[in-house]
């Protein structure tokens, strides 16, 4: 995917939210059985490869996910980090997304001039159940970053963050159900319940996906489709559009730019996806011919998600 930049590949687990991961189940799919870290070759540098005209593959005011496929901050990988930290700091026009269900490594990870953090980094930490949101949210909160997110993905129980949102300073919160092998069931009241505590803090709540089996109202729905999990998770209804993420964004002579300048480009399917509201949006191959939304027809949808 264009909008993921994974400069290590594979990881360990650590957490009740590893069980079933994701990235073991696509390993063993490509014949890959064993969990080794590894450094694929050329992935390093992506964030900085061009096109035949000169400009950055990835644009300014674009955001990049980096490590899906296994934790930035994982021991395996301290020997590579610098690498990517200078890698990131030589592109402060992007967003970067880093995700970590390993917070108490941060803060001996960090670059030595990161100060009270980078404008252009967006850090989260990964809260499955209530253990692990107690865990690791007071860590996240006591850590130098500009912008703070949680991912509560794979949602494998109820969980309350109110006391955490009171803080003020997490920004956005995604939830998800699990997939793939002994994919555990995600209830709608759990989701219903982090939604209405990100809302009444005016904090932006995706819930992007469903997962594998997802539970309303004593029923169970066995969805295998990721496409199709997604369209019900719009479906539902429950994401909230909060107060917007503002990303001091500059160029590498320190020169403002406005974030406004990528806008991402999206199809009509695009409008009934859960994961639309933290999409990167289309990367425009050329490869179909589908038309796309135009500002206005997205304006619309973003207003009317704020006011679910």
């Amino acid at each position: 995917m264009r909008d993921i930049w994974n400069p290590w590949h594979g990881c360990k687990k650590c957490s009740e939210g590893c069980q079933n991961c994701y990235m073991y189940y696509l390993d063993r799919t490509h014949g890959n059985g064993d969990s080794s870290i590894v450094r694929p070759t050329g992935n390093m540098y992506y964030p900085l490869t061009k096109k035949r005209n000169g400009g950055f593959k990835i644009a300014s005011g674009e955001m990049l996910r980096i490590c899906m496929t296994s934790d930035f901050f994982i021991e395996e990988a301290d020997e590579w980090r610098e690498e990517a930290w200078d890698v990131i700091y030589q592109r402060p026009d992007v967003k970067f997304f880093i995700l970590t269900k390993r917070p108490q490594r941060v803060e001996k990870c960090l670059p030595k001039d990161w100060g009270d953090g980078w404008e252009n980094v967006f850090f989260n930490v990964t809260c499955e159940n209530q253990k692990r949101a107690d865990e690791r949210i007071p860590i996240l909160h006591s850590l130098p970053f500009k912008h703070k997110g949680i991912m509560t993905a794979p949602l494998i129980g109820e969980i309350s963050i109110d006391r955490y949102l009171d803080e003020g300073q997490i920004e956005q919160v995604i939830c998800g159900g699990e997939n793939y092998d002994g994919a555990r069931i995600c209830k709608y009241e759990w989701v219903k319940k982090l939604r209405d505590e990100c809302a009444a803090h005016d904090v932006t709540f995706a819930f992007i996906g469903t997962g594998n089996k997802f539970e309303k109202d004593g029923q169970v729905i066995d969805m295998r489709n990721n496409h199709e999990q997604m369209k019900l998770a719009y479906k539902f209804s429950l994401s909230y559009k909060g107060k917007p993420i503002k990303f001091n964004l500059t160029d590498r002579l320190g020169i403002p730019i406005d974030e406004e300048s990528y806008r991402p480009k999206f199809k009509s399917q695009c409008l009934t996806c859960g994961s639309r509201p933290i999409c990167n949006g289309c990367e425009n191959c050329g490869k179909c011919e589908e038309n796309f939304l135009n500002s206005a027809q997205i304006e619309e949808f973003d207003k009317n998600m704020t006011n679910r």
